[in-house]
């Protein structure tokens, strides 16, 4: 089975995130402008993947659990997922709430065996008994299993008793969040065997890779029906691009028609897809509206990649429901990226407008900041030139892309006439003005043109003086 072996995947994320925040940050550029250039290479969608993990990690706020705690929910780490709870992920957990959860269990549910737990698990780990302390996880972890079976068994239909779990919880998926919860502890020792049966990470889910998984998940299904639904997700979480788990539904139906699909039962594979591709919708506008930008590029590239499969391996019916579901997400998708896009052109124009040298105070100089979100916007849509035919955002990304090349190039020579004729005292001003022009061009025009342009840059600068001096 193609792909890199598990424990080669651990030592790669570790690494990693072991990374000082500015290796991740040049990693991160270079992989992108690679994709961008199309080159490809294989493990480049798990090291992005890594890294984007690695810096949420260390910008989070949340306050951790304890070794302890986590230990309880390591089975979970496959299904968990980073996006707002209140979004449905059918056999998934959002990763938020995790320490809610835990505070339920040890402060309302079973207090006293938590404490416990907790106590005796964190002296095994002191003295190095490892299988003691493995011992005590399994243990609880079947005692947190029988409390959450009984807790739902109880409620049943009961509106009130599911209202009364929900308060206690805190979470806005509570019901969903503890029936993902038994489901995940029940199926632990499988789940770990299976796991240990998939290759850590797989390019390309084709050919035998594609029918050995469907083998394995074909006789899981055969003897436990239930269990199927998460080692379906444990399957997707090892492939370089997750939206490739449909290649499963379709070798089912032995059809790539939507509706032979739904006939069976690796029809939820579909609606794992979707759910995923939505949520990196989110992940994508969440990090564009917060401005930290890191990989944006590469989960454009993601989504592009995956409402293109969708659309060309799978025949949805418009009407359906599928179809409806990903026709939404293509609306979300340019709404979103026609938004960012649209701020571009105006950032550009106002760094490189010429000022009166009145308003210029002596040594001043253009925010860095501003320039570098203007940077990132320019590169931005740089990108979204490239993938714009899937997401329907091609006539906004051309007259975007149309008006910046005229504003960079009638701007540059006003730019370079200022810098030419100015005082010393702006002088700082308009050769940061110029330094801007050229980050920008080197985006847009190439890094020849930008080599040009700081020649020019120098001249203009420098040209006049060495004459009066000679």
């Amino acid at each position: 089975m193609a792909g890199l072996a598990q424990p080669a995947v651990e030592r790669l994320r570790l690494f990693l995130r072991e990374l000082p925040p500015g290796a991740r940050a040049l990693l991160i550029a270079e992989l992108e402008r690679a994709m961008l250039r199309g080159d490809d290479f294989a493990g480049a969608e798990l090291i992005l993947s890594e890294l984007r993990s690695a810096v949420r990690a260390s910008q989070s706020n949340e306050p951790r659990i304890g070794e302890a705690a986590r230990l309880f929910f390591e089975p979970f780490q496959p299904f968990l997922v980073d996006d707002h709870p209140d979004n449905k992920h059918r056999g998934r957990i959002a990763r938020s709430a995790i320490e809610p959860i835990w505070l339920w269990l040890s402060d309302m549910v079973m207090p006293g065996q938590a404490r416990t737990y907790v106590e005796q698990a964190e002296n095994a780990l002191k003295s190095g008994d490892e299988a003691k302390t493995q011992q005590l996880v399994r243990n609880f972890q079947g005692s947190v299993l029988e409390r959450i079976e009984d807790l739902l068994d109880s409620a049943g239909s009961d509106d009130k008793a599911k209202r009364r779990i929900g308060v206690q919880l805190g979470t806005p998926r509570a019901l969903d969040d503890l029936q993902t919860m038994a489901g995940v502890l029940k199926f632990r020792d499988g789940l770990a065997t299976f796991g240990t049966q998939l290759p850590g990470h797989i390019n390309n889910l084709n050919g035998a890779p594609l029918d050995n998984i469907k083998a394995q998940l074909d006789a899981r299904l055969q003897s436990n029906p239930d269990f199927f639904l998460y080692a379906l997700i444990l399957a997707m979480t090892r492939l370089a691009a997750p939206w490739q788990l449909i290649r499963l539904a379709v070798k089912a139906a032995g059809s790539d028609n939507a509706a032979r699909i739904e006939g069976t039962q690796y029809a939820v594979a579909v609606t794992i897809v979707l759910a995923e591709v939505a949520r990196t919708v989110n992940e994508l506008g969440t990090d564009l509206k917060s401005g930290r930008g890191f990989a944006v590029v590469a989960m454009l590239k993601d989504v592009h990649d995956a409402v293109r499969g969708l659309r060309t391996e799978l025949d949805f019916a418009a009407d359906s429901a599928w179809g409806k579901q990903l026709a939404a997400i293509r609306a979300e998708i340019s709404k979103l990226l026609s938004g960012e896009i649209n701020l571009m052109p105006g950032r550009v124009r106002r760094l490189m407008r010429p000022r009166p040298a009145k308003e210029i105070a002596p040594g001043a100089t253009v925010n860095a900041d501003e320039v570098a979100e203007a940077e990132f916007l320019v590169g931005f849509v740089m990108a979204c030139r490239t993938y714009a035919g899937e997401l329907a955002i091609n006539e906004i990304t051309q007259r975007t892309f149309s008006d910046l090349q005229q504003c960079l190039d009638a701007g540059t020579k006003s730019l370079l006439d200022a810098l030419r004729t100015c005082g010393e005292g702006e002088r700082p001003f308009r050769q940061s003005q110029v330094d801007a022009a050229v980050r920008f061009c080197g985006k847009v025009f190439g890094q020849e043109y930008a080599s040009l342009l700081i020649k020019a840059a120098d001249v203009a600068s420098h040209g006049d003086r060495r004459s009066a001096r000679a």
